[in-house]
């Protein structure tokens, strides 16, 4: 399929299901990563009571990636020399308590994490940026969309969990973010939550920061779903993984039934709910794609 009948199917149908790739043509090949990291550069912003490190890789449009519960930048690696490579200007802010980002981790509100990840933009000077929230990095998204809606482009909601998402999933988030278990008892509930059962969890047996996912879960419960669900008026794309156990198949079409035309709804099959690492091309492609068809 080529870049150009892509974006035409994007535009057509509700949903799209990324059975096949685009060639690899449609998108530059993406520089190594010891080339890409050459060129990246750190910053830190500070606002009050709280410093935000934040990675920049290339120039263009801003695209700002955020991650998913307990977890930093580093799991986008894989997905920034192709974003850089189709020219865009590739934000990672790091969440409160990682790397050397800091500040209040309780008695907060997705709406604080909301305004680092304006904090941020304003120093970098980035016009309205595209906002990518990989699953819990998405309720921020959204919630940047409703608060701050003249910095933002568009949401894409990647991996995002259902309206009501099936019961006992939270606590395996918070077992694989536990340190003090044994890996092999942690690994059950990565495999399990995060990823389909023949692909090697172990790759995410790294990289928690228990104090910053259970900051997260406190800040999400103390913000009602019904202030930031919406993502604010901007496009949303709605990139979901094929066999998420958050996202039954049953509430695959719930926010394109609930706000219509503003989502573009895309599933890439057979992967799981860390999505990136099963199928970090077939991400790229659809966020590129979309992000490019925006006006």
């Amino acid at each position: 399929m080529s870049i150009r009948r892509y974006l035409a199917a994007l535009a057509a149908a509700p949903c799209v299901l990324l059975a096949a790739h685009l060639p690899t043509a449609a998108i530059a090949a993406p520089a190594t990563p010891a080339a890409q990291a050459a060129l990246r550069t750190s910053h830190l912003v500070t606002r009050g009571d709280v410093t935000i490190e934040y990675f920049a890789d290339g120039q263009g449009p801003a695209m700002v990636l955020l991650p998913s519960r307990g977890r930093g930048a580093e799991d986008f690696e894989e997905i920034v020399p192709g974003l850089v490579e189709a020219g865009f200007r590739v934000l990672r802010p790091q969440p409160r308590g990682i790397g050397r980002s800091q500040g209040p981790m309780q008695d907060i509100t997705l709406h604080d994490y909301a305004d680092d990840v304006v904090a941020m933009l304003r120093q970098d000077d980035a016009g309205p940026a595209i906002i990518v929230g990989h699953a819990f990095g998405n309720w921020v998204a959204r919630t940047t969309g409703v608060d701050h809606p003249d910095r933002v482009r568009g949401v894409a909601i990647v991996a995002a969990a259902a309206k009501d998402y099936p019961p006992g999933m939270a606590e395996h988030v918070a077992r694989s973010a536990d340190l003090s278990l044994p890996d092999a008892e942690r690994l059950k509930s990565i495999q399990y939550a995060f990823f389909t059962p023949g692909f090697d969890a172990s790759v995410w047996l790294h990289g928690w920061y228990p104090q910053v996912s259970r900051a997260q879960r406190q800040a999400g419960l103390a913000t009602p779903q019904a202030t930031w669900w919406s993502g604010g008026k901007a496009p949303l794309l709605d990139l979901q993984a094929g066999a998420d156990p958050f996202k039954p198949a049953a509430s695959r079409s719930e926010v394109r039934d609930e706000f219509g035309d503003r989502v573009t709804q895309v599933v890439i099959p057979d992967t799981g709910h860390a999505l990136i690492p099963e199928a970090p091309d077939a991400v790229v492609e659809a966020l590129v794609a979309w992000a490019r068809s925006l006006p």
